[in-house]
């Protein structure tokens, strides 16, 4: 499976990095049909609360792609509100199966 990670207006930590890798691994093992994810984190407005945006996509083959993109006051946070997301979307496409 395929993770690409991209950081815009910022450079990424390692510590970021191992975070999201730790959760989408989480995710895939609980939804074995994702192909690939990308996650675009991005600093909006910087020195504003709640300027660290998440956005994650998930490519499962052969079904459209789920997208979520959520902000918060920090990247793991935001991230974490996103897969919650993207849980739900991934439960609705199960049960329509």
């Amino acid at each position: 499976m395929d993770v690409k990670i991209k950081a815009i207006h910022f450079d990424i930590s390692d510590k970021l990095e191992a975070f999201t890798n730790k959760k989408i691994e989480k995710l895939v093992r609980r939804f074995e049909a994702i192909g690939g994810v990308n996650v675009n984190y991005t600093l909006v407005k910087p020195e504003t609360i709640k300027n660290k945006e998440a956005g994650v996509e998930l490519i499962i083959p052969g079904a459209n792609p789920l997208f979520a993109s959520k902000t918060a006051d920090s990247f793991e946070e935001a991230l974490d509100l996103a897969l919650e997301a993207l849980e739900k979307q991934l439960e609705r496409n199960k049960e329509k199966k």
